[in-house]
């Protein structure tokens, strides 16, 4: 593994409208993965989620963010962390007024390239049908989980 120094600016940065995403460290050549997330006030975040292997780890520098955690829904400012292991569905948004911005740190890394090949196909404009998400998703130890339809 090699020493990796970065300025505030360096890394790859991939952005989608108004949120955006610098890695910091990633894989092969690295344990874990390290990205810097900017999203704006409204995000929704993403599907509620499970992964396998990975623990998803969460730092918020500015902002809030909401996370739902199996049944359990709390609110995280600045300074708040949230470590959620592999098996536990989550997911998290930002309903507040103001940007949110937060280390995501992957441990085994691997993750963020599901997030580099979504926000690749979102900057191109292609649409992507749920199916085709879940595909791409579990490529990287990102599983869905789907929201129960009422019986008719």
């Amino acid at each position: 593994m090699e020493t990796v120094v970065f300025g505030s600016t360096d890394g790859e940065v991939f952005s989608v409208g108004p949120s955006r995403m610098r890695l910091l460290a990633q894989s092969p050549a690295h344990p874990i993965a390290i990205t810097d997330n900017t999203v704006p006030p409204g995000f929704a975040g993403p599907l509620r989620h499970r992964h396998t292997m990975m623990t998803d780890i969460f730092y918020v520098l500015e902002g809030e963010l909401a996370f739902r955690i199996g049944d359990e829904q709390q609110v995280v400012g600045p300074g708040g962390f949230v470590l959620v292991p592999p098996g536990v569905v989550h997911t998290f948004s930002n309903p507040g007024a103001s940007v949110a911005r937060f280390l995501n740190i992957y441990h085994p890394s691997g993750n963020e390239h599901y997030l580099v090949e979504v926000s690749e196909r979102a900057a191109t404009g292609r649409s992507t049908s749920p199916e085709e998400m879940a595909e791409i998703a579990s490529r990287y130890d990102f599983e869905f989980e789907f929201e129960p339809r009422p019986q008719p």
